[in-house]
């Protein structure tokens, strides 16, 4: 109730995200110690975790995954249907850019998107990526943050986020890379249709497990 409130949704928007179970991908995709420290105190530190979830379900799109489907693709649908894009973002997501130019010395790097997040304060870039996550990726988005923070960032601005948005997680790439404790580097999966219930439960459930043995 809260969250429908405070994101202003309609009713058919509060109807998908029931169907989408994003209540349940919301707090699984949640750092879970700042909940555990509401309890000793009265508020907790806004983290970026706590507005990016895992995975995004963008069936919205009536794309299909097959081989031959590009980034491009991909990029020029979510800004075709961008306002359910931001629907499925969460709270807080303003559209800035696509294809947004950085220019270092003699050479040009574009970001696929842009947007800025109200209540984090600071802006976040989206790599979209068709298939597994690679080193590669993670350390391109790392120069990108700290290039567009150099370039970009306003001093009032907290730093600058990155997500990673791909079809495929390699969980060994992101136990054994910057994205096990990064603070502004993420990647989070997308999917195409809409998962059963069954298949959404046992996500979540991973999800938890995974976040509880990071705390052990």
């Amino acid at each position: 109730m809260d969250e429908a409130i405070a994101s202003a949704w309609s009713s058919r928007q509060l109807e998908r995200q029931i169907s989408t179970l994003y209540y349940e991908r919301l707090l699984a995709s949640r750092d879970q110690s700042p909940v555990k420290a509401e309890a000793d105190e009265l508020t907790a530190p806004l983290a970026a975790e706590n507005f990016i979830r895992d995975p995004y379900v963008l069936e919205f799109l009536d794309l299909k995954n097959y081989p031959a489907l590009r980034e491009s693709d991909l990029e020029q649908a979510l800004l075709d249907k961008l306002q359910e894009f931001l629907l499925e973002l969460g709270r807080g997501f303003c559209f800035v850019a696509r294809q947004k130019l950085m220019r270092y010395e003699d050479e040009d790097f574009y970001l696929d998107l842009v947007f800025y997040h109200s209540i984090l304060k600071c802006h976040v870039l989206i790599d979209l990526k068709i298939g597994k996550l690679t080193h590669g990726d993670i350390g391109q988005m790392d120069s990108y943050i700290r290039m567009f923070d150099a370039l970009y960032k306003n001093e009032d601005d907290n730093p600058t986020i990155g997500i990673i948005l791909c079809s495929q997680k390699n969980e060994a790439i992101v136990k054994y890379s910057v994205l096990n404790d990064a603070q502004q580097v993420f990647a989070s999966r997308y999917r195409l249709t809409l998962p059963s219930a069954e298949e959404l439960q046992h996500e979540i459930e991973a999800e938890r497990k995974r976040i509880e043995e990071q705390e052990e």
